[in-house]
């Protein structure tokens, strides 16, 4: 038999190069909408992916299916099947996984093969979001069936992680600090760990790449926030200014601008409300020369996350950092998020140690994470 894939703009476009190339007697395995190209996860292109067959050996008009199916003799051994049995085979099989896609689309449940199921029941303990499962699915199952006998739990896992990591290329480049940019800032809910994780990222400028950084911290609404980043100040013996308003803000960077990087800490608030947002933006331009990270908690739930991007969708930040990753065995979440506003990773944190539990973050570790190979 001969399987074939086919990308077209559309379906009679797709049927027109099948019969072309194999002709009239072509069987649709199977067909999907795929998104190509683009920048960013912007200005993709949509096109049909199907899938069809043939059978390659040469039929026998004088020999016809009978109409009904005799039952195979139990002495017929596997070594004495007749030649096109195994072609048989492969038409069930494929005929099984059309059932099992066509029962999901229409009822979102069906029984999966054993090994198919290990995968999905992973990423549901993982916290995947329903979405990219029911995307995968498909794609998993046609090439389960296409590699019967052959397809593995560890080939299954491997295309699996193959299939993310296609799914995450689309994403911004992941990286840590940009030092392009002079101002590194900071901000997200109440209890993430904002003041920690901003401490990690200067003595990772001081220590390791030997920068002259500063801080600047407008959590005045707890003290000891102010006292915490004035303790991390002294012991890295760099300055830091409090500021309460814009016009501080402006100047404590006039005041430090002779510094490499400056370091903001902002206060934690309900960002699940609009209001303290435009508090946010009342305070910073959020221009080409700032980078924000967006910090989260993955002991948080999804929607609450979810609530607290969409809040943010007016400030343009670059990139997630995850804290309390120690804190929790379940890291869906991050793939959901990255995958769900098109933002990239810059770190993840795993301890209250500064500055050792900060670690950039690449898309193959994200992925390597979520199957407990880290």
């Amino acid at each position: 038999m001969k399987v074939k894939k086919y990308m077209a703009s559309s379906m009679p476009e797709a049927m027109n190069k099948i019969r072309k190339e194999l002709g009239d007697d072509a069987v649709i395995l199977n067909s999907r909408v795929v998104h190509t190209g683009g920048v960013f996860g912007l200005f993709r292109k949509k096109s049909i992916e199907v899938i069809a067959a043939i059978d390659s050996r040469p039929i026998n008009p004088k020999k016809k299916q009978p109409p009904e199916e005799k039952p195979i003799s139990p002495s017929l051994s596997p070594t004495a099947q007749k030649p096109g049995e195994d072609i048989v085979q492969e038409i069930s099989d494929l005929k099984k996984m059309l059932e099992q896609l066509t029962i999901m689309k229409h009822s979102g449940n069906t029984k999966l093969p054993a090994e198919v199921e290990g995968i999905v029941q992973k990423l549901k303990e993982q916290e995947a979001s329903e979405p990219i499962i029911e995307q995968l699915v498909p794609s998993l199952l046609e090439f389960y069936y296409l590699n019967k006998g052959h397809a593995t739990e560890k080939k299954l896992v491997h295309w699996t992680k193959t299939w993310l990591l296609e799914k995450l290329s689309a994403v911004e480049p992941f990286q840590g600090i940009d030092f392009e940019k002079k101002y590194i800032n900071v901000v997200g809910p109440t209890g993430v760990g904002k003041t920690t994780t901003l401490a990690k990222m200067a003595a990772q400028c001081v220590l390791k790449y030997q920068k002259k950084v500063a801080f600047i911290t407008t959590d005045t609404y707890r003290i000891s926030a102010i006292d915490q980043l004035k303790t991390y100040a002294n012991i890295l013996n760099v300055p830091i200014e409090v500021c309460y308003s814009r016009e501080d803000v402006e100047r404590a960077m006039d005041a430090l601008a002779y510094c490499d990087f400056i370091l903001i800490d902002t206060a934690g608030r309900n960002y699940r409300q609009r209001q303290y947002v435009d508090d946010l933006k009342g305070l910073f331009s959020f221009n080409e020369e700032m980078q924000t990270h967006l910090v989260l908690s993955l002991t948080s739930k999804l929607k609450d996350m979810e609530d607290v991007c969409e809040q943010f969708s007016t400030v343009p930040f670059d990139s997630f950092i995850f804290t309390k990753v120690d804190e929790t065995s379940t890291y869906g979440a991050m793939l959901n998020m990255v995958l769900k506003y098109g933002k990239s990773v810059s770190y993840m944190t795993n301890g209250q140690n500064v500055p050792d539990d900060l670690k950039e973050v690449s898309r193959e570790y994200m992925v390597n994470l979520m199957f407990g190979e880290m």
